[in-house]
């Protein structure tokens, strides 16, 4: 790659060289890429076969497409080009790691060593345990600056987008305790499936 920046806009823009962008980091960027897109993209980034692409664009209309196929065989595509099969094997396991709902129930089906891996990729913050431990979610989620206020962070959890350790929260009432943590030092938040915080409990 040369480094050069791809994107609709400067401020969405991504570099498509590897020392800029993790394999998690492109991946994700390219899975999100809207359906009028994603085929053009396959045509300028990837060496598919034309003809591929063209059957993969045939099948986005019709019925029993599955969303976002598309885009996930243009994310590993790329991510193989820019990072290797070993970029792709790592993307795909952050995506597993930090996608709430999908890793069962509390902290049990994570870890800790997952969680660093794509620490760097993901917004963290570190907290002191008098402002974890005890606490209600909703005052976790400002204090780790998730939320912006304890309204908003209500009206999450209230709407079903509220997650600790990808496990829904289905109370604003509820606290986080010492056996949500993660081998007793990490806390995996979310807002919603795109906005998350590994918070360092301390």
């Amino acid at each position: 790659s040369d480094g050069k920046k791809f994107g609709k806009s400067e401020g969405g823009a991504i570099w498509l060289a590897p020392e800029k962008l993790s394999p998690y980091q492109l991946y994700q960027y390219l899975v999100k890429i809207p359906d009028d897109d994603v085929c053009r993209f396959m045509r300028r980034l990837t060496f598919m076969d034309l003809r591929e692409i063209d059957q993969i664009e045939k099948s986005m209309a019709e019925e029993g497409y599955k969303a976002n196929t598309a885009q996930k065989i243009l994310a590993e595509e790329v991510t193989r080009i820019l990072h290797g099969e070993e970029g792709v094997k790592a993307a795909l396991a952050a995506t597993a790691v930090a996608a709430p709902g999908k890793a069962g129930k509390a902290a049990g089906s994570l870890s800790a060593d997952a969680l660093e891996a794509i620490s760097g990729d993901m917004p963290n913050v570190n907290l002191e345990k008098e402002n974890v431990l005890g606490k209600s979610v909703v005052d976790v989620l400002v204090n780790a600056g998730l939320q912006n206020s304890k309204g908003e962070a209500r009206r999450l959890i209230k709407n079903g987008g509220g997650y600790i350790n990808n496990a829904k929260v289905t109370s604003a009432e509820a606290t986080v305790n010492e056996t949500d943590l993660i081998e007793g030092r990490l806390l995996l938040l979310a807002a919603g499936k795109k906005s998350k915080m590994l918070v360092r409990v301390q």
